[in-house]
């Protein structure tokens, strides 16, 4: 292909995306989905290649290779669709469901074409708590229902016997019936749309062109990486563990040519609880940290990470193994393994709010979960913005009106957290300040961090404020799980961003 048909072409892939994103917003019943749009979508070839991805959660594109890697092998067949949820085989959490159309070959039905593929987060998949994130578990089996790589239906049908298995096991199950299904057409929109680009084509041209995007994005990336200057360069960081202490994560990059190593070595082993990341999860964040410092207007396709070698010890936090709980690891310690990469490689741009700040409560007639923004790091550019999802998260919020009428919760203020983020020549930005009231007796889980390690500033700029959680105007631990009673009212005020540079603005 000539420039012009490589543009034209490599857009035509992203646009299904969006338009399979599209429709997954506007099908799904939960707010979690249709108002907070904490979904993804993407598109795979035949050899299990993302071959393009939605403009979405970083955290969730990442990791859908491992996740397409577990379903080819298990031999599938044109029309089938597989759900999976396992973080261990392709999944991020619980919480997370990956659904898995496979695409036939126009010209031969028989024939696989690619993998329409959409994640979407659910508010509840079971477990020991309301919402499937326990602040408290330990173990896999208290996060929810672990669904490995399964055959659910055929040609855009579900089989409702697997279904009624896997809704027995969840709260408010109509709800995740009617999300799996808006998935389900996500995924055939994709199916068809595919075959329709896929059409005019032999599936060997189809097949060259799509070679031709993963070279140009690769070639990109290595160009990206030769302006770095070769050497090794470290970093290291701590998350805070739900006793207080300080897990320990480390880095080292190897900038060699146009060529990449990461090395993990020395970050801390899995631990007793739920911050451990699978690898998928930890790739996922490998891959949001260089494009942000590479090449931000990259094509989102697996090219963009061949001429990167990642090592991580099996069994340290950061590839956890079976049966470790890791509902954390996806939301919060996916967060730090961005900021590590930043860190180490200079990019100029002081730290930001570095968590998601996980806000879950339930009973068993409702789930609500939200992540709640924060303060961006300033950079030689200007100021961090204020309230806005940084790093791996990149959700809208649950808007008021739309809070008050689905959930038994009242929103009591939601506003800017003024002067939280660091002084310099440029601010960081503020956090928030959110304070719900609950209406019914339920249970509240708070996965947060960056409540005693101060978001970085840098060259003289100085730290943002860390953040805090209030129940009842009694200070809460960054990671908890309580029992409420109706009235209650959680706060929660998230960290604002490092500032950059010497002076004030």
């Amino acid at each position: 292909m000539d420039a012009i048909d490589l543009e034209v072409f490599t857009n035509a892939l992203g646009g299904i995306t969006e338009e399979m994103m599209a429709r997954l917003i506007r099908a799904a019943y939960s707010a979690n989905i249709k108002e907070r749009r904490d979904c993804s979508t993407a598109l795979f070839d035949r050899q299990g290649r993302d071959i393009a991805q939605a403009a979405a959660i970083p955290v969730h594109l990442g990791a859908l290779g491992d996740a397409v890697a577990a379903v080819i092998s298990r031999d599938p067949v044109p029309g089938e669709i597989f759900l999976l949820n396992d973080p261990f085989s392709g999944g991020s959490h619980l919480p997370d469901l990956t659904l898995i159309t496979v695409i036939a070959q126009p010209e031969d039905p028989e024939q696989i074409l690619g993998f329409a593929v959409s994640r979407a987060h659910h508010a509840d998949i079971g477990g020991m708590r309301p919402g499937s994130m326990p602040a408290d578990s330990t173990t896999i089996f208290q996060e929810g229902l672990v669904i490995p790589p399964t055959r659910i239906g055929r040609h855009g049908q579900l089989d409702e016997n697997i279904l009624r298995l896997i809704l027995a096991n969840v709260r408010q199950p109509e709800l995740r019936r009617a999300d799996l299904r808006a998935q389900v057409s996500a995924n055939q929109l994709g199916a068809e749309r595919l075959q329709s680009l896929c059409y005019p084509l032999s599936s060997e041209a189809f097949d060259l062109r799509v070679a031709e995007v993963l070279d140009y994005t690769e070639r990109r990336i290595r160009r990206g990486i030769a302006q770095l200057r070769d050497g090794i360069y470290s970093a290291t960081d701590y998350l805070e563990a739900a006793d207080g202490s300080n897990i320990l994560l480390q880095v080292k990059v190897t900038v060699s040519g146009d060529a990449l190593t990461i090395d993990f070595t020395g970050t801390a082993p899995q631990i007793h609880g739920n911050l451990n990341a699978p690898l998928a999860v930890t790739r996922s964040a490998v891959a949001f940290a260089l494009r942000a410092l590479i090449d931000p207007y990259l094509p989102a396709n697996a090219g963009a990470m061949v001429p990167v070698h990642l090592v991580v010890p099996k069994g340290c936090l950061l590839h956890a193994v079976w049966p470790a709980a890791v509902v954390a690891g996806n939301v919060e310690t996916s967060q730090r393994v961005a900021d590590l990469l930043m860190l180490a490689l200079g990019n100029g741009l002081a730290q930001g709010q570095g968590t998601m700040n996980n806000l879950i409560l339930g009973n068993a007639n409702f789930s609500y979960y939200e992540t709640i923004g924060g303060g961006q790091g300033a950079s030689s550019s200007g100021s961090g913005l204020d309230g806005v999802h940084v790093g791996m998260s990149n959700t809208l919020n649950t808007p008021i009106e739309a809070l008050e009428m689905e959930f038994p919760l009242r929103l009591l203020s939601y506003e800017l957290r003024e002067n939280s983020g660091g002084n310099g020549a440029y601010r960081g930005g503020w956090g928030i300040v959110r304070t719900i009231q609950v209406l019914e007796d339920c249970t509240l889980s708070l996965l947060s961090d960056r409540r005693h390690h101060a978001p970085q500033g840098i060259l003289g700029g100085q730290s943002g404020t860390p953040g805090h959680n209030f129940l009842n105007n009694e200070i809460l631990p960054a990671k908890t799980s309580r029992e409420l009673k109706a009235g209650d009212q959680v706060r929660i005020e998230t960290p604002g961003g490092g500032g950059w540079g010497e002076g004030t603005p």
